[in-house]
């Protein structure tokens, strides 16, 4: 009984951060929720928790294109006023193609029933 009190292994939670970042985490989980055997709403949770030079070991380097994170990221997104004028742009062949592409449209004839 003595060795559940005072193990004889100890562990401080630095060793378990070390060893937790080193391997990686992972935490998967679905939440559903149902109402008369109709699903209603569906969460899904993947978690990974791991050191920033796992995660690039893996492949996982979103934070490098990410505008709100990395500067040169930022600078590559194209400004509002280019925005505006591709979406002019875009705007005015859709109402070009829309133009050409319309049948003309002859109504129904009449029906003679009184």
């Amino acid at each position: 009984m003595p060795e559940l009190v005072n193990p004889t292994r100890t562990h401080g939670l630095v060793d378990i951060l070390d060893r937790v970042l080193d391997k990686g985490l992972v935490i998967a989980g679905d939440i559903k929720i149902n109402l008369a055997n109709v699903e209603l709403l569906t969460i899904q949770v993947r978690l990974l928790i791991c050191s920033i030079d796992k995660a690039e070991q893996i492949g996982l380097n979103w934070w490098r294109n990410d505008p709100r994170l990395n500067m040169a990221a930022a600078a590559a997104l194209p400004s509002n006023s280019e925005v505006e004028a591709r979406l002019a742009r875009i705007e005015e062949q859709l109402t070009r193609l829309a133009a050409t592409t319309q049948p003309a449209v002859t109504p129904p004839p009449k029906s003679s029933r009184k």
